[in-house]
Formats: structure tokens, sequence, C-alpha cells
């Protein structure tokens, strides 16, 4: 295999995982990067030791000190140049981002277009970081608000999404004045690496100082070291409900903001005025896209009883023609799961949806033979269930669909939100009534609600993230900035009085 890509990004054999601009460390102690497409060793990342990591943290407070200061619209030119590096390099990215992480190569290169697509926004919302102006009850006075950095932002990210989350949290962040520490999953470090060699082009390019931008590498135990640092005033944490709660409750307990975007169990409403066509295509795509790894993944698919059948005939002939195989080659839909415990993950699901009642539609398994190596390839699967099994209540990072029956439209949404997370939903109409319905109130929970569209493919313009269970956290698009920076109400006396609030007075 053409490992080209590799050299261009700046991945070596050994790679320090402490960066900061300029500088990077290595502390000798080391993690062994695996692709899921054979198995095989990429390159090794160095660990960030409790000393590197109190290095970056203080080269990030005076890069801050800096960083600050810069206009706003600047700093957006610094994150425009930085969206041209990527263009350059985004055929490289995105064969790394596949090659790491398992998804297919059009969803790798699909990944850095992310990127590129964030790049494009925070420039422009450089220049709209806008305050509010309000009328004071006092005369001859003015009062309004103002934005200002918080400071470091901590990011936490996952292996799904190894370069796109980042950048969502990064460069609004990087507009807003802030500085950024980023721990990238330990199951993708190279992509991390990759993404500060090249944001340290630009920061060298420009004569900024180190620790504008910084990456960390390590297990949980170094990302504890950033939840529980008063220095990082937002940690934005992006996994599993388990860590996320670890991870709100830290940051917490220091009176710290944190912004979590954690699990989805989300769904697919079919009513008998859907279009087929549609249904079939954003429920495939959906639910075996990154062989079922995004948290936006369809795992249910909640269909009226007259089209349950019609429903199970055309998906499982359409599972029937999806090609599963080496993610770099283009005439595959499925790669590999990331790894053998998610593949265990993956049969114990299957033990669980038999044990419990369930029926399966298309068998799954694990794929073995010389055109699977790695160990790590699956069948995506799919099952017929009710929405109350502990199973379905569970989300599974994995490619399994869920299919449930339902007789009215209110027993459907109450099906919808009948789970923990509340990420995405959707639901496939061509009735204007029942689409205003699952979008009003009384309608979806989740933080994504979508007609005629699928549960994944959010677009950045829009802010990301998901109610209960998945953390209320937003990220991206909107005004998903105002997270990152602190607001100040401003109140400004033009008189040569000082009369005082609710006409109170003193008589001196």
């Amino acid at each position: 295999m053409n490992l080209d890509f590799l050299s261009e990004l700046g991945i070596q054999a050994k790679n320090a995982g402490t960066h900061t601009g300029k500088w990077s460390s290595d502390s000798q102690n080391y993690i062994t990067s695996h692709t899921p497409v054979d198995g095989s060793a990429i390159a090794e990342v160095s660990l960030t030791s409790p000393e590197e990591y109190d290095a970056v943290v203080q080269r990030a407070q005076e890069a801050f000190l800096q960083w600050r200061l810069m206009p706003a619209p600047k700093r957006g030119e610094i994150v425009r140049q930085y969206g041209e590096v990527l263009r350059q390099h985004k055929d490289a990215l995105g064969k790394l981002v596949s090659y790491e992480m398992g998804k297919s190569l059009q969803e790798g290169w699909g990944e850095v277009q992310e990127m590129i697509d964030i790049c494009d926004f925070a420039v422009g919302l450089s220049r709209q970081l806008y305050g509010l102006s309000m009328h004071s009850e006092r005369p001859l006075h003015r009062m309004y608000e103002q934005w200002h950095p918080l400071g470091i932002v901590g990011v936490i990210s996952a292996f799904n999404f190894p370069v796109a989350v980042w950048s969502w949290n990064a460069m609004i962040a990087l507009v807003c004045g802030d500085v950024v520490i980023w721990k990238p999953s330990e199951k993708a470090p190279l992509c991390g690496v990759a993404c500060q060699y090249l944001f340290n082009k630009v920061l060298e390019e420009n004569n900024l100082p180190d620790g504008i931008s910084s990456i960390i590498v390590g297990d949980y135990k170094v990302g504890e070291l950033m939840t529980h640092d008063k220095r990082l005033p937002l940690i934005s944490a992006t996994g599993s409900i388990r860590m996320g709660k670890i991870v709100g409750t830290a940051v917490a307990e220091r009176l710290g903001r944190s912004l979590l975007e954690l699990g989805g169990n989300n769904a697919i409403i079919v009513t008998p005025d859907a279009d087929l066509k549609l249904v079939l295509t954003g429920t495939v795509f959906g639910a075996v896209g990154t062989a079922g790894q995004r948290c936006t993944s369809t795992r249910r698919l909640i269909v009226h009883h007259s089209l349950m059948e019609t429903v199970k005939s055309q998906l499982a002939k359409a599972y029937g023609q999806l090609r599963i195989g080496d993610p770099l080659d283009q005439n595959n839909h499925v790669g590999p799961l990331i790894d053998e415990l998610a593949v265990q993950n993956y049969l114990h699901a299957l033990e669980a949806i038999k044990a419990q009642g369930g029926k399966m539609v298309v068998e799954g398994g694990r794929l073995e033979g010389p055109q699977y190596p790695g160990g790590c390839y699956v069948k995506p699967c799919i099952a017929e269930v009710s929405n109350d099994m502990d199973i379905v209540q569970t989300e599974t990072f994995a490619p399994i669909l869920y299919l449930i029956a339902y007789d009215t439209l209110e027993e459907a949404i109450a099906l919808q939100n009948g789970v923990p997370q509340g990420l995405s939903s959707a639901i496939m109409t061509n009735n204007l009534r029942e689409a205003e319905r699952f979008l009003s109130a009384q309608g979806s929970d989740c933080g994504i609600a979508n007609v005629n569209i699928g549960t994944s493919g959010a677009e950045i313009g829009g802010a990301f993230g998901g109610e209960k269970e998945t953390g209320g956290g937003r990220e991206s698009g909107s005004d998903s900035w105002k997270a990152y920076m602190r607001r100040q109400t401003n109140t400004i006396n033009y008189s040569t009085d000082l009369p005082l609030a609710q006409g109170i007075k003193f008589d001196f």
C-alpha cells in the first residue's frame, strides 16, 4: 500500500506527542497507532508526561496574552490561511483519516472538507462577534454587552471524527481570541499530530507565539490533567456518555465550563406518506456509514405497521449489495470497526438482541478471510425489536439497525423520545402536518430534528449537539461561539450626575 501521504503530513516512525507551535517534546514513552484496515502498526506517538503537560499550559497562557489582543478579523485571517493549507493537503489528510480510523476514503475526504468549511465559517464569524445595546432606565446612560475570550480551551475528541470535531471547536475558539489545547483520541493520535504539523506552518509563517494551538497525547489520565486544571476555563469533550459524566463532574467541581457532545440513539420515523426512495437512502447511509460509528448514526427505524414488510424487504435487498472491505478502495461502502474491543461490543450486542427477544432480519457477525485482514470487519445487520429492550436503550457503536413498528404518530414520537439520549432524529413524510408536529414542542426532544433527510450528515452552519444524556453542548455553527467567550455588561454614564437605579437617593 502506498503510504506517501504519511510523509507529506509530517508523520514519522516516532512522533513527538506534545506540540505547541514550533516547540515539541518527546517523553520517550510511546503508544502505537494501528490501522484497522489490516491491523498493522502505522507509527508511534509519545505520551505526554505531567511535566510536559504543565509546560504546554504555561506556553498556552503566554500565547493567550498576545493572541487575545489581536483584532478578531486578524485572527480570522490566520484561520483562513489554515483553511488554505487544508485545501492543499486534503487528499493526504483524508487518506490518513481513512487509514488510521477505518472510515471510507470518501468519508475521510469529507471530514477534511468539514474542516475547510468550518474555517470559512469562522473567518466570517470573526467580523460578527456581536453584542447588544440596551436602553438604560437612568438618563444620559448607555448600556451594552460585549464578549471577551475565555483563555485556554481544552478539547477532548473521539476516534470516530479524528480531525473534524477538533476543528469545529478550535477554529471557533481561535477567532474568539482563545488558545486551544487538544487531546486527540489515543486510538487515532496521528491525525492530531498531522493537524498540528499543518497548523505549525501557519504559525511560523506569521511569526506567532508558541501555544496558540497545542496537542497532548494519552489516555484518560492525560484527560484528567485537563479536566481538573483551573487554568482551562472550558473543556469541550466528545465521546461516550460514561466519559461525559466523568468530565462534567470534574469540571463542575472546580466551577469550570464544560461543553459535552456525547452519545446518540437516533431514530427515523417512517410514516405512510413517506417517499420510500428517500427512506432507503437516508437509512442505509445513516446506519452503515462509518461502520455505524457516528454519534449521529441511525440506530432505530420506527416504521408504520402498514409499511413494515415493504421496508424490511427493501432494506434487506440494499444490505445485500453493500461492499465491505479496505476503506481506501473507493469501491467499498463500509470499512472496519476501530479495534477488537469495538468488535466484541458488537458481537455482545448481537447476543443480547436474540436473548431479549429480538428477531434478526439481516444477520450480523464478524467477517473473516484474507480479504478482511486485521479482524475488525463485521456485517451490518438489521433486527426487529421492541423499543424498551435494554440493548435498544443502549448505544452500540456499530452497524446495527433496529426496526420498531408503530400505529399512530403520537406513538411514534413517544418511541423516538423514549431513550436516554437526545442527539439526532428525523421523520420521513410528505404530510405537512406530520412534519410540523414532529418539529413542534410536542415532537422530537433531540437537538437535531430533520424532515426527509436522515439523522447523520449535519452541516457546520447549524449548532451541533443534543439534549438529555447527549450532554446539552453545542458546537460549530449558529451562535455556538458564545460558549467560547465570556459575556460582559457595560454601563457608561456620560452625565454630570450619578443617578442610582430604582430611584435610590443618598443625601450627602
